[in-house]
Order: C-alpha cells, then structure tokens, then sequence
C-alpha cells in the first residue's frame, strides 16, 4: 500500500517579492507541516506552479490544470499536480506591499478589483494517477468557490490519508467526504508503463516520421526538446516517449515543464527529454546540438551537427508499415474500386496501445536472442550479471548498424541488463514476447493482416494491464457551476485549519501502524531464454557462406598436417587460406585443432607447427578487436597448447608466434572472455554439488548457467547461514582463480617474443599513416607511449621504453575492473597486484631463453631472387631487395573475379636502376608459380612515394612497404620481407630520391647513359643465426670502428680572444677546422647541398619562398653558392636540409653563420634531439642580436657508455670531440654579433657603464636557446682574471631586463673555456659539470647541464 498523495500545498502570489520583472509565488500553507521520513518535501515547487512566471492579469481566467514531474537527488520522480485560478487583488496592497496594506473590515463586501493573482492548490505524489488528481482538486476548488457546506480540512485530511495498492490489479473505491466517489485501478503490472492516450495524441500531433526520429533519438542519447502552448501537452508528449522505449528507461535529465527560471539547464553537455512552452522558443534558436519538436505546428528540426542513426533495415520499413495500419486503416482500402462500407476505427485509447504494441514487437526483434549472450558470474550473495556485446552483434549479423551499437552502450541497455538480465524474478509481456513469439514473428513477416492480428492481441494485454475492470462504475465528482471564475464578489480561498488536518492525519497514520503490515506477493520464476541466435542466423544465410567442399578442404588440410603428410598439406594449404575469408571455414579450423589437443598439450615438430602458426594467423588476420564472431575466443585456449621443442627443457608455444593482433589489445575482449570463462566454471561448481547429491539418479540434461542460478536463487532463503556463506567463499574463490590465469594468459600475448623491442607497444594510432610503426596495440597499452616524446617538439623519442611496465599496468587495470565487478575481496586484490610483476618477469625470462633458440633454427627456404633484363646503357644502382608485390586494384592479376589463380601477391625482389624501378617475382600461389610477374616504369615519370604498413601474405605479420605511384598510370604497392631490414628500405629510398631529382639536368639517364654509375653500398641483410660469438665479435668491431672514427686529427680547440674575435676571419670554402679522420658514407648523406652556379632555376626557385625573403628583409643573409656571396655577411642561408634529409622538423632552408660548412652541420645535428640543432629564426635590426632554436641534447645511452669505456686513452674521446664541435659552432654565432663596448667600459648601446668592467674592454657574445620548454641565457666566457672573480659588463636583453655584474668569492681559479648559464625559464639545470648551485652557474661544458629533455 502506497500513499495517493504525500503533501498538500497552497501557493500565491507573493506582492512583497515583485521587481523590474515577473513577481514570484510563495507557499502559503502545506500539509503536513512536518516532512515524511520516507518521502522529503521537494523544494522549489513555487517554481513549477506557474512555469511561465507569477504575473498578474487584468481579467480573470479559467482555471487550469497540469502535472509538472520533479526528480529528487535519488532519481525518484514526484508528480506535481498543479490545479491554478485567480483571485482579487488589490491595486495598493501591489503596489504598497503586504507592509502597507489596509485591514478591511471583514463585514464589508469585496470590491471589484483591477488585478487578479493567481493562486495554485497542489498535490504532491508518487504515484501517476493525473486523472484522480484532477477530479480531487475540482473538488476542492468547487467546496470554495460554489460555497458548499463541506468542510475543506477534512476533504483535504481525507486525500492525505487515502492509500491504495501499487500494483497486482486492484479495485480501490475513495470518497473525500463531500458525496464524491472515484474508483482507482492499479496496474497489473508495475513494470508496464501506463500512457492512457499520450501515445496516440504524440502520433496524432508530429506524424509517424518524426516520433520515429524522436524514439532513435533518445535511444542514442542526444537531447531532446518539446514546445508547445500547452503545459498538459507537454507532460503528455514526454510521458509518450518513455512509454515507447519500453523495455529500456531513462536515465538521463527529465523535465515535462521546465521553468523560465531554470532555461540554463538547456545548455547542458548530458541528454535530456525536456518541455518548454512555446514562448521561450526565440531563445532555444542557439541551441545547436538539441533537437526541437514543436507540438503546436507538428515539426521537429534535427541541427545540421546531429546524426541521428536510424534502425536498421528492414525493421525500419516495417516499423513505418505497421504504424500506418493502426493509424490509418483506410490507406489499404482507399484504391479500391469496391472499398467496404464501414471500417472498424479503434478508439483513442485502444489506438495508444495498438501503437505501443507495434513499439513492443520491434524490440522484441532488436533483442531477441539477448539472453543467450549474458555471462552470470556471480551468483550469491547478489546476481552479477554482464553482458556480451560483441558476441550478441556478430551473431545477430548487425556489427557494422551504428544504431544498434550506440543502444548497447548506452545507459538505458545498461540498466536493462541489470533489472532484467537476473534469471530468477517476476516476468511480463515482454519476457514472454521474446520467449515464445519470436518464431510467429518471424513467420508472419510479410503477411499485413496476421501482423495486425498481433498488434491487436498485444494491444489488448497491454489495455487490460491498464484497465483490469473495464467495466466499473463512473466516477462521481461535483464540478463546479460554469461560469463561476468570473463572479465579481468572489472572498479569497480561506485559511485552513492547520490542527484539523494534522488530527486527521496522525489519526490516519496510527491507525496504519497497528493493522498488519502488507505483504506484496511476487510471483518469481525461471525467465524463459527463447530461442538461440544461431536460428536467426541460419534465416538470413550467413553463416551458409563457405560451401560444404571448402569446409572438408580445411579439415583434410589439417589432417594432413597431423599425419605427417606435408606434400598434401601444402598442396592444399593456398585453398585454405583462401577459404580462411569465411567465418564458418574459420570456426571449422578451431574445432579440428581442438581434436588433436590431448591433456591441454600438444607437440609438434617443426614443420606441422609452421603450419599451424600460419593457419592461425590467418584466421586471427580478419578479427576485429571486438571478436564478434568468436575466433580469437576459440583460439585462446590453443595458442596454450600448441607448443614446439626447441631444446632439451625449453618449449615455444603458440602464442609467442600469433602476438600482432589487434584483439589481443582489446580490454573489453579479455573482459568477456573472462566473464565468460568464469560463469563456465560456476555453473560446474554447482554441477558437482548437484552430482554428488544425486549420485543414484540417471544421466541429467545439461543444465544452462542462468538455469542453475535460477534454481540457486530459489533455494537461498531455505539455505542455512553456514551454506551461505560456504557457497559465497567458493564463488569468490573461483572468480580469483580465474583472474590469476587470466593475468597468465594476458602476459603470454603481450609480452612479444624479443623483449628488448617494443614495436609491438606502439601505438598506431600516433601517427600519420607514413610514420608509425607496425603496431597493433591500442591506446589502452600505450597511452602512456606519449610519455617518452621528446617533451619540446612531440615527436617520437628513439629510446625504447619498458615493455614489462606497459603490460603490467595494462593487466592492472584489467585486474581493478573485472574483481571490482566480480566481488573479489580487497586481500586478493592487493595480493594479485603483487602478483603480476612477478609474472610478467617471469614470463620475460622464460622468453628470452626461447628466444635465444628460435633464432639457430634454420631458416625457411624462399625462392631464389630472378633478375631482370636490363636496357642498353641500364645498370643496377642497387641491388634487389626481397619484397612482396601486393595486388593494386586492377580485376586482371586478382584472379578470382575473372577466372583463374590471382597473380597477385607475388614473391620477389625490387631493382632500382639508373633508368628504372623494376620488380620480378613469382606468384605465391603454387598453381601459378611458374609465371613469372614483373613490373616496372621509369624513375623520372614517379609522382608519389609514401611509406606504408601492409600484410604481405595472409598468414604473415604487417610488414613495413612503400607504395609508388608514376605518371605513367603504374602504381607498385610493395611490403618488404622480414629478412629486408628498415635501414635497407631506408638507403632504398634515398637513392630513389637521388636519382628521382637530380642536382643537375646531366644527371639524368639520357646524358649519363652509357656512364659506370658508382654501386651503392648494400646494407648487410639480417643475420638468420647469429652465434653468441658471433654476435659479440660484430658488437666489438663496429664499436672500434665507430670510435676510430672520431678521432682528432689536430689538438684542442682553443677559443681566441675578444680582441682576435673583431679582426678574425674565417675560411669561406675551405674545411672548417674541426675535422675528423675518416668521413660518413657517402652512401648514406643527401647529394650535394651546395647549389651550382649553373643551376639558376633552382636558386631562382628557392629564392622565391616565403620565409627566403624574410630572412632577407632582416638581413641574415642571401641565397647564393660560395663563389658570389659575400664575406662580411655574418649569417648565410644553407639549404643543406632542403630535402629534410638532417632534421624532418625543420624548414628547407637555414640560417647558420658564414663559417660553418654544411659537412660540418651534419654531424653537429647529431649530437641533438631530433637532429633540431641551433639555427638563427630571428635578428633584431638595430642591436643585431639573434635568437635560435633548439632541439635538447641527447644523454648518454648505453652504447655511448660502451664507446666510451673503450676509447683509447692516447686521443681524445668522443665526448671530446663532440663537445668542440658545439663550441666551435656556438663560437662562430656569438663573432657574427656586433661589438658594443669602448675603450672606457661604455656600453654604446645601451649607455650603461659598468662599475666593474675591465679596461681591456671585453665584451660577451648573447645566446637565446630553446631547450625543451624551457628557454636559457647561454653566455660565453673567458677566462678569469683572478681567481674567486669573474667580471662582465652589462649587455643588452630583449625585454627590458640587463645583465648585471657577478662576483663569486668561491669560485677557484679555473684554466679553459668556461660557460656561464643564467636561467629565464621554470625549470632548473642540473648535471655534474656545475661549480654552484645558485643561478647563474658556471661549468666547462654546457652539454653536461642539459640531460634528456634540456
């Protein structure tokens, strides 16, 4: 039993509160005075009585009625029931205020009045019943007005005590006391919603198309809005809309009438479904992601920025056909030439009920089947229900419908699932429909008439929920006489009585205390599944897609493969490749493997697991990351169990062999397997009891999970607290268990083979399609990838990151979720997140010793490379390397479509000539193997060339490959073979480049024919077997060769004086002076960067940028070859890097001072981040201070260490020679800045005299560096002249602030270079080199103050 009303509310215009604008309302009087504990009195209820703001009015109006719904903090709703006349006001007491009103003498008659103020009377419930609320207050209303001798406390005292029954069908006849009688009828069930005409009356105002977009609408959460004149309409409209998404609630923002006050709720980023009257509408035209239905003109406008998904076809069609034959039964007669003489029309509300049914067929068919893809995976002491998405949307055929999908993971499935996913409750039509009518629907498809003969009985069920007696006595309620709103001598509503009502009410409640409580009797049962999946699969013919011949192809295959019969399996093995594309062929390849696994282990010799490997990566290639079909599923458990002897004591398994896969990334893929997995083993936890309580019984029928716990469910209140708390220990024990395999499984198909790359924890997602790598892993492993990007410019830093921390911290939040969810206690989950480091770290120690062996297994046999005819005057530039030819489009080498084995992919290698790029290979189908593929077109005619990932062959990994476009209408899509490393494709490309765009027109092919072409120097192909010998002789070799070659030809460099700055000269062509013995290969620097005086197009071209102008205009320097320009310039422009071939992040052009030569430039980019090495970017015109930019430098790294230890102690080191270079470099930008100080001391720019400046008139070169963020003062020093003091004068900063004199007693006497660094930015520098720890601070090399990242 339920109270009818919890409160009654008085609410009048309140005079005392009127400003500039609308005046506002006040509660009067309510009842009762105190709140209940179970029911808290709303606030702002004065709001909602009059939405559109309290006004006063010069005539008086009708009274009006509308139910406004509030919503408290804890998502119940309180249905407002507004009932609003007028009454007399007079002009002084608005005026004066309630302070200065005159008494009136309460014998005199009431005055006619110029104002009326309205005055609401109000009933707050909890309960729908808008129609009982209306004839109560009416009544109300008619004992005032009409004058009867009806006490109105006790009519009131009556409506607050009244109680009737929520639910079960009930007949309940009230009486308030003034001779009214009203029969309320309570629905059948709860669970259906009531709508009364709402439905219909929605339908008849915006049309079958609009509601229809209204109802896809707010099934994807967007927001929507009604208009209308009418506050009762747009209660109505909005109570439509959720009656039609029955079975699914809203959860989201629900406001029928929206205040003025509260518009701003409209600019909200959450949905909602709100209503607003229709003279706000000027200011929801600003509103551009709300859809907008105006009730009044029946339109509803969808903003250009929304998308709305639609249902899926056909049930869209269906939909519209259905509703047109509720709504308007004549369309199927009006072409008749004989049309009946009478049509049986429905009445208003059995139309509403008729339209809901049409409603209820259509999710019926949307989520039929749903109950077969939800994983029970606790069940005491609370059913923890999850459900299977990916599986329900393969199975069901609609993985690609954006609309189904966006239900799925809404909030309102979410709910679904947790209200009607519990297998042991009440159930409605619903549950039935979906159970038991699935197969009439599917039959009656087509067929209008048996369709309408469904509606019509589902109308019925749904209209006798509603109306459980039909036939009842009519209501009767006193109305007031008409008319009686405009009596001109009309007393105000009188003050009630507040202890009468409070009497009635406490009398009422004890009386309610002492009778016996009510028991709900719930009638529960088992909740009928219906149907499986697999029959709707089988009617749209899907899973019918590989052919019976196909299917016994893959299984004879793997019989093959398992007898040792690799002749015939490899015969066979194109067509099961091929027959790989279809779902069936790849749930036939799970279940044959299943057979062969004995003892969750299987082992096989070399040969038969390639052949395994190959298939699996097959099958896993086409797998989404949502594994809708299962695939990756069913394959989990055999990657486990298929295994190979490697070495006596060291086994590899499958699953270090099928890691690039997007699925095995996917978090919400473990979650379901997981889940799945552990309902699997509940529901044998419960078998067992079960067995061992029936031993003598015969051979029970397999029981379902949710049928176990259903009938557990049933049996828990019998059950004795020990078993309770027994059977809950053994859940959570089994849910544990499981996330400890889980944490296994997961670290086996992450961690990749060879645990000191991480190119599988790259994501591909951070990158333009040129640039990243072959990575599968999505941003749930590798957000944190971004944290080891260079911090200055965001690109991608070259050190690899730990790939144990990323898995941990994945498998962590795997963890975290699935044991919240499951009930894991607090100890077990602090105990599996010690766990899994040790289990990753296990796990790479494991694979380092596979992979150790993996690497002496003989190679496989490929074809031998075929090379091609070359012209007369043609030469090989490069020699091949070995890559697959992908197909490019054109139906003549896809086979299949026209007939005949593709020639497509083909197996061979790619030449690249003076003349051409050239590709000859071989088919990879064995039944074209003899023919012979080749490709080719000139160099120059090429167009485009872009780098990108690419799956050579359908059982290999994503291979790295170039795509070629030429002029001629050729395109090359090429992979590379895993033997082809990156540095080879990488000197490819760089010598397709080079004779692609030539320096000179007579390097072309037509003049240089006939000419021997220097051979490129090949990059050594990847060693197949390297021995741990091996392997450190080569380690050895290239380290001296590497330190050998920094070494110094010549001593120390030693930076001049100031005096020596002003007159030094330096060498404009020659080599600069810091040299080093042996040069970078040629083979592997851009051509020439220095543009030839012939070339005077190219100059002119270069000339014409943008950003070459603007250096000149501030005078850093002109475009021109060495022999032209001029030697007083102190900067030049360099287009060394105008192939990008030193620093991809910077421009074409550079600006670098007049002594530096490109050579030079080259290797002093190597010592930064990103090769970003300091370049001009800036020159004030008057004081010609300069500003560069920077990338940070690099910190020593392990092989720097090792180059380190082992250069000779005799010359200096590479740290040495590194650190001259920087000097020099930064020497020669601080000489191409002006001199400003005088004999005296006197800063000529700046006036400022130094107190401390010495008389030889030194003077500091100024260097604005940008490292990382943050920004550093560089200025470069001599030496002292005594020791604990250093003086310099003042200099110029741009800004506004100086330098200043620094004096440190403690500094001692310091011999060389010094280098003072002052810091403007937020960090600090920091390094071993610093002698203070103040700022400014003073080292020898400015390199060891800046760390990664500086």
């Amino acid at each position: 039993m339920a109270r009818l009303a919890d409160y009654f509310v008085l609410v009048g215009y309140d005079p005392g509160k009127r400003g500039s604008g609308d005046g506002q309302g006040q509660i009067l009087q309510r009842f009762p005075e105190k709140d209940w504990e179970d029911n808290p009195f709303p606030q702002g209820i004065e709001l909602f009585c009059q939405p559109s703001g309290w006004q006063l009015f010069t005539e008086r109006n009708p009274p009006t009625f509308f139910v406004a719904v509030l919503t408290d903090i804890n998502s119940e709703r309180h249905y407002c029931a507004c009932f609003t006349f007028w009454e007399a006001v007079e002009s002084a007491q608005v005026l004066n205020g309630e302070g200065e009103e005159e008494e009136e003498e309460p014998s005199s008659p009431v005055q006619p009045a110029q104002l009326f103020a309205p005055k609401s009377l109000v009933l707050v419930s909890r309960l729908d019943h808008a129609e009982v609320f209306r004839n109560s207050l009416g009544l109300i209303y008619t004992i005032y007005v009409d004058g009867l001798s009806v006490s109105l406390e006790n009519v009131i005292g009556n409506l607050l005590t009244c109680t009737i029954p929520i639910t079960g069908g009930a007949q309940r006849t009230i009486s308030l006391g003034a001779g009214d009688r009203q029969v309320i009828q309570t629905p059948i069930n709860d669970s259906l919603p009531v709508s009364s005409c709402s439905v219909a009356l929605l339908f008849r105002q915006l049309g079958i198309t609009n509601v229809l977009y209204l109802f896809c609408a707010a099934l994807t959460e967007h927001k929507i809005l009604f208009l209308s004149s009418s506050y009762q309409r747009l209660t109505d409209a909005c109570r439509a809309l959720l009656a039609l998404m029955f079975p699914l609630k809203y959860s989201f923002t629900y406001v029928p009438i929206l205040p003025a006050q509260l518009l701003e709720v409209l600019s909200t980023p959450t949905p909602f479904i709100i209503g607003v009257h229709s003279i706000f509408q000027s200011e929801t035209q600003e509103l551009l992601d709300v859809v907008i239905a105006d009730l009044d003109g029946g339109t509803v406008n969808v903003p250009e920025c929304v998308h709305i998904s639609l249902l899926p076809e056909p049930l869209l069609q269906q939909t519209r056909e259905a509703l047109s034959m509720v709504l308007d039964p004549e369309l199927e007669v009006a072409d008749l030439a004989f049309p009946p003489s009478t049509i049986s029309a429905s009445s208003l509300k059995m139309q509403d009920k008729e339209i809901r049914a049409v409603f209820l067929r259509l999710f019926a068919q949307l989520l039929q089947g749903y109950r077969w893809c939800l994983h029970i995976i606790r069940i005491h002491p609370e059913p923890v229900i999850r459900f299977h998405k990916a599986a329900f949307l393969g199975q069901r055929g609609l993985t690609e419908d954006d609309f189904l999908t966006k239900v799925l993971e809404g909030m309102a499935f979410a709910g679904f699932v947790t209200e009607r996913g519990a297998p042991y409750r009440s159930i409605d039509l619903f549950d039935e429909l979906v159970a038991y009518e699935v197969k009439r629907m599917r039959a009656e498809e087509g067929n209008k008439q048996k369709i309408l003969r469904h509606i019509k009985e589902l109308a019925e069920k749904l209209y006798k929920n509603e109306n459980p007696y039909p036939a009842v006595t009519m209501h009767k309620v006193q109305k007031p006489t008409e008319g009686c709103h405009l009596r001109l001598h009309q007393k105000p509503f009188p003050r009630l009585d507040e202890g009468t009502v409070q009497w009635i009410i406490d009398q009422a409640t004890a009386k309610l205390q002492t009778a016996p409580p009510a028991v709900k009797a719930e009638k529960k049962c088992m909740v009928p599944s219906g149907p499986p999946i697999a029959a709707i699969m089988e009617r749209n013919g899907n899973a019918l897609a590989n052919s019976a011949r196909r299917l016994e192809v893959v299984r004879n295959c793997i019989s093959y493969v398992f007898e040792n019969k690799m002749l015939e399996a490899k015969k066979l093995f194109p067509a099961v490749l091929r027959a790989m594309k279809g779902r069936a062929a790849r749930h036939c390849l799970t279940q044959e493997l299943n057979l062969h696994v004995q003892q969750n282990r299987a082992v096989l010799d070399h040969q038969q697991f390639d052949f395994i490997i190959r298939m699996m990566n097959c099958c896993l290639q086409d797998c989404t990351a949502m594994d809708e079909h299962g695939i990756a599923a069913a394959l989990l458990p055999l990657v486990t169990a298929f295994c190979r002897k490697l070495s006596p004591g060291i086994t590899q398994f499958a699953y270090s062999c099928v890691q690039e896969h997007v699925v095995w990334t996917n978090i919400q893929f473990w979650e379901a397997m997981f889940y799945c997995d552990v309902q699997n083993h509940i529901r044998a936890l419960y078998l067992d009891n079960n067995e061992e309580n029936h031993t003598d019984e015969g051979p029970q029928e397999a029981k379902s999970a949710l049928e176990i716990a259903s009938e557990q469910l049933r049996l828990w209140p019998t059950m004795s607290r020990e078993k309770q708390q027994e059977l809950i220990q053994k859940e959570e024990s089994t849910v544990f268990s499981q996330a400890i395999h889980y944490a296994n499984r997961m670290s086996y198909l992450l961690l990749p083979l060879d645990t000191s790359k991480n190119r599988l924890l790259r994501s591909s997602g951070l990158g333009d399609v040129e640039s990243v790598s072959n990575s599968f892993v999505t941003n749930s492993i590798a957000g944190s990838v971004a944290e080891s990007y260079d911090t200055e410019s965001g690109f991608e830093d070259a050190e690899s990151s730990d790939v144990a921390n990323y898995v941990v911290r994945f498998i962590n939040r795997f963890v975290d979720k699935v044991c919240t969810e499951s009930g894991v206690t607090n100890e077990h989950l602090k105990g599996l997140h010690v766990m899994i480091p040790d289990i990753v770290q296990m796990h790479i120690e494991t694979l380092d010793a596979v992979h150790r062996e993996s690497k002496r297994l003989p190679p496989i046999q490929k074809p031998k490379l075929l090379r091609p005819n070359l012209l007369v005057g043609e030469e090989c530039v490069m020699e091949g390397l070995r890559v697959y030819l992908m197909p490019d489009g054109r139906e003549e080498a896809a086979g299949g479509n026209i007939g005949g084995p593709p020639l497509l992919p083909a197996e061979g290698a790619i030449f690249l000539t003076t003349y051409r790029i050239i590709f000859k290979g071989t088919p990879t189908d064995p039944l074209v193997g003899e023919q012979v593929v080749i490709r080719s077109f000139p160099i120059a005619s090429l167009t485009k060339e872009k780098k990108i990932n690419i799956q050579a062959q359908v059982d290999q990994f994503i291979q790295e490959g170039l795509q070629l476009r030429s002029c001629t209408f050729q395109l090359l899509k090429i992979a590379f073979d895993e033997e082809v490393a990156s540095d080879s494709a990488e000197v490819f490309r760089k010598h397709l480049h080079k004779l692609r765009y030539p320096q000179h027109v007579r390097g072309t092919f037509a003049f240089t024919v006939g000419q021997s072409p220097k051979q490129a120097m090949q990059p050594k192909a990847k060693e197949k077997n390297p021995s741990l010998r091996t392997l450190s002789k080569n380690l050895v070799k290239n380290a001296k060769k590497t330190i050998g070659r920094q070494y110094v030809t010549r001593k120390k460099y030693t930076p001049p004086t100031w005096e020596q700055r002003s007159s030094q000269h330096f060498p404009e062509d020659n080599e600069d002076e810091i040299s080093v013995s042996e040069e970078m290969d040629r083979s592997t620097l851009t051509p020439t960067t220095t543009i030839k005086p012939s070339d005077k197009m190219t100059i002119n071209h270069l000339v014409e940028r943008a950003c070459c102008r603007d250096y000149q205009r501030m005078g850093l320097g002109t475009l021109s070859s060495s022999l032209t320009r001029s030697k007083n310039e102190p900067f030049r422009i360099s287009t060394v890097n105008r192939m990008y071939a030193i620093c991809r992040s910077y421009p074409g052009l550079l600006i670098v001072p007049q002594s530096i030569q490109d050579n030079t430039i080259q290797r002093i980019s190597r010592c930064y981040r990103q090769n970003r090495f300091p370049v001009v970017c800036w020159r004030n015109s008057r004081t010609k201070a300069v500003l560069l930019r920077s990338g940070g430098l690099h910190g020593k790294g392990v092989v720097g260490l090792f180059k380190s230890q082992n250069a000779p102690t005799a010359g200096p080191s590479q740290t040495d020679s590194t650190s001259l270079e920087q000097e020099k470099y930064l020497q020669a930008v601080i000489n191409s800045m002006p001199h400003y100080a005088d004999a005296s001391g006197r800063n000529t720019l700046s006036g400022f005299t130094s107190a401390h400046m010495s008389s030889s008139g030194e003077e500091f070169g100024l260097v604005l560096m940008c490292a990382g963020p943050q920004p550093w003062v560089v200025l470069s020093v001599p030496e002292p002249r005594q020791p604990g003091e250093l003086l310099f004068p003042a200099s110029h900063i741009r800004g506004g602030s100086r330098a200043f004199p620094v004096r440190s007693p403690e500094l001692p006497a310091l011999a060389g270079p010094l280098w003072l660094v002052v810091e403007m930015g937020f960090g600090k520098p920091s390094g071993p080199g610093a002698v203070s720890t103040g700022s400014p601070r003073l080292c020898s090399d400015p390199g060891a103050h800046w760390g990664p990242g500086r």
